[in-house]
């Protein structure tokens, strides 16, 4: 199945190299109109022509991507949204997931990111498609803040040894720098501290078994030089590897 998308942006020649350049039939999708701001992108919409996903620039005359996102998400339409902007602007993207856009890709729209996003956008068009994800735009989780967050959360937990703030954007599709925001602004924590945290955590777990050597245990929480790892683990505990234990395992 394809899906149809519409392209809207106050630039012709951007508007032009999105639809020309980029094989949209090959990952699903079809562009089937442009719009030069969001009004007439609302006005494409209420004609014939089904659209299920809008990629749109924020900043345009008469009516922006920001205002066009707020209409049709007021109309409870059920139609994606992605945002495509040369601003790096926390705001921007805070107020692009009050309204559920889906994405926010800045310019210049690189090929890599661009196939990442809309595969993942079909994948969960056909998911619906299927019957198999009954709710639909309010529903979804990864239109959530708090969804996405715990989302990281989870991810950090399962994956504490090796993970990077870089591989986590790209799970969530996000730029790592408003996600850092994101994470400080909803949890009151630096991503990086919460690594940290739950990677102590593991390895104060792992010192109440006292097969465990102090220098295995800093592998196995992401730590190549032991040392590191004690002056972190005694930051984290008030206490080195060795005492936390003692205390813990002395009757």
């Amino acid at each position: 199945m394809m899906y149809n998308l519409l392209i809207v942006d106050d630039e012709t020649e951007t508007r032009e190299a999105l639809s020309s350049y980029f094989p949209w039939s090959e990952v699903g999708f079809k562009v089937v109109g442009q719009a030069g701001n969001g009004r007439e992108a609302l006005q494409f919409i209420g004609g014939d022509k089904r659209v299920d996903i809008v990629l749109t620039d924020i900043r345009m005359p008469v009516m922006n991507g920001i205002e066009l996102a707020e209409d049709l998400y007021n109309s409870k339409r059920h139609i994606r949204i992605v945002f495509l902007s040369g601003y790096r602007d926390f705001e921007y993207a805070r107020q692009a997931l009050h309204y559920r856009v889906m994405n926010y890709i800045l310019k210049p729209a690189k090929y890599q990111m661009l196939l990442e996003v809309f595969v993942k956008i079909r994948e969960e068009l056909e998911a619906e498609h299927a019957g198999g994800q009954q709710a639909q735009g309010a529903e979804r989780p990864g239109c959530d803040e708090s969804a996405v967050i715990q989302q990281i959360k989870t991810h950090v937990q399962q994956h504490y040894r090796e993970v990077t703030l870089e591989q986590v954007s790209k799970k969530v599709h996000m730029n790592a720098n408003y996600l850092s925001s994101l994470f400080k602004q909803k949890t009151g924590q630096n991503f990086s501290d919460y690594v940290i945290k739950i990677k102590m955590e593991a390895a104060a777990s792992l010192l109440l078994d006292a097969n465990n050597k102090t220098y295995e245990i800093s592998e196995r929480v992401g730590y190549s030089n032991a040392k590191n790892f004690a002056r972190t683990f005694k930051g984290y505990y008030g206490k080195t590897p060795s005492e936390y234990r003692n205390g813990q395992l002395s009757p």
